[in-house]
């Protein structure tokens, strides 16, 4: 009997859908609050600033994704610019870092919305929410993935019924919106770079796709076009909800709260203020589970790689899935989300994939560099290598604003 295999069954459509759903449901639901408490009512420049750091390394990814369409795809990268194990197996681990972490943050934070519904322990509450992302994600790729891509629509339609209430209720008129542009002071800028790098993990999500990249329909096509649309449709969004959020709550509501769109409907009508809390409960629960898809893909992919034990590159052969990866995943997240707070785990994730989104600009330069391309010229994305020159450059600069 022949071994099972990842199953290829991601279109353009959910792909894309699967990039949002992690991208958008694991900041913009938790995160705006600890953003603002950096940079006050400058947030939306964090986001800002952090979508002009992540657009050169998408690019990059979006390249190297055709080059090597692999799970595991940054150790992938690494190995084949340059060729050294260990390099290759730290970055893997890092990025399999990132998505665990990456479940603890949304899971507090779904957690949190839940509470508004449920009377129960907070440690109870988390380890309901990482049982129900870990059974999903054991489920099946097509059936976890298009269940994303469904919640993914529905949390999106949440953000717009934000905008809506937001816009409905501005306590300022558009003339005063220019008083959102941080005038050139290094303080004000200081606090703007701090929420940066917090807002940077609302951007987290583009890579994952590349580490989907075995289960994917002729991956050389469609994983640039997905990673570019998720990254352009998930700024327009944020940029649009983080201002109308940082004009409609007070500060000081906003930035101690780990639910924060809540605050946005705690004047309106119950039954508007409950249809928004369960989608803010399932758009948290969906990025939760799409970390949790690409973290027990990376345990999987480093293990088929000979990296790490074989025995979690097993896949079942009922699902096609890692359960063993995934249920492993799992319990590590729930452990980070009982012990540690948001801000230092949305944090933490942040600085470990700005290190991986380095390093993976370093190793396209030093692949095209050296020429080394796996594929005919005609089959993959280019980008030209200021791209990635650029990539690395904003990635460790955004880096070192954590450590001054």
């Amino acid at each position: 009997m022949s071994k099972p295999t990842l199953r290829r069954a991601l279109s353009l459509p959910l792909l894309t859908l699967y990039g949002l759903g992690v991208t958008v449901g694991a900041g913009i639901y938790v995160l705006i609050g600890a953003t603002a408490a950096k940079a006050g009512i400058y947030a939306p420049v964090s986001f800002l600033v952090a979508a002009s750091v992540v657009v050169f390394t998408a690019l990059s990814y979006a390249e190297f994704s055709t080059r090597y369409p692999l799970s595991a795809g940054e150790a992938a990268y690494v190995d084949a610019a340059f060729a050294r194990k260990k390099l290759s197996l730290f970055i893997g681990i890092l990025v399999m870092l990132s998505g665990v972490i990456s479940t603890a943050v949304v899971s507090i934070g779904a957690a949190e919305y839940a509470a508004r519904f449920v009377q129960a322990p907070s440690y109870m509450l988390l380890i309901c929410v990482v049982a129900v992302i870990v059974a999903l994600a054991i489920w099946g790729i097509f059936e976890s993935v298009l269940l994303a891509g469904l919640i993914t629509l529905v949390e999106i339609a949440g953000l717009l019924l934000v905008l809506f209430v937001g816009l409905t209720n501005m306590p300022m008129d558009l003339n005063q919106l220019p008083d959102l542009i941080p005038p050139l002071e290094g303080s004000i800028w200081a606090g703007i770079a701090s929420g940066a790098l917090l807002a940077f993990f609302a951007f987290i999500g583009f890579e994952d796709m590349a580490n989907v990249a075995e289960e994917v329909k002729t991956p050389k096509k469609t994983l640039p076009r997905a990673i570019l649309l998720t990254l352009v449709l998930s700024t327009i969004l944020y940029l649009a909800v983080v201002t109308v959020v940082v004009i409609n709550i007070p500060l000081d509501q906003l930035t101690k709260s780990a639910a924060p769109l809540n605050l946005l409907f705690s004047g309106e009508a119950v039954s508007l203020y409950a249809s928004f809390g369960i989608i803010a409960i399932l758009a948290t629960l969906n990025g939760g589970l799409i970390q949790v898809i690409m973290a027990s893909r990376v345990l999987y992919g480093l293990a088929a790689q000979g990296h790490l034990p074989a025995v979690f590159s097993s896949i079942n052969a009922a699902t096609r899935t890692p359960v063993l990866a995934t249920i492993t995943v799992g319990l590590v997240s729930l452990g980070l989300a009982l012990w540690f707070p948001i801000e230092e785990l949305a944090a933490s994730t942040s600085l470990l994939v700005l290190f991986v989104f380095a390093t993976v600009n370093l190793a396209l330069i030093r692949v095209k560099l050296r020429g080394n391309t796996k594929a005919p010229r005609k089959d993959i994305f280019t980008v030209p290598i200021w791209v990635p020159a650029v990539g690395a450059v904003t990635a460790f600069g955004l880096a070192v604003t954590r450590l001054i």
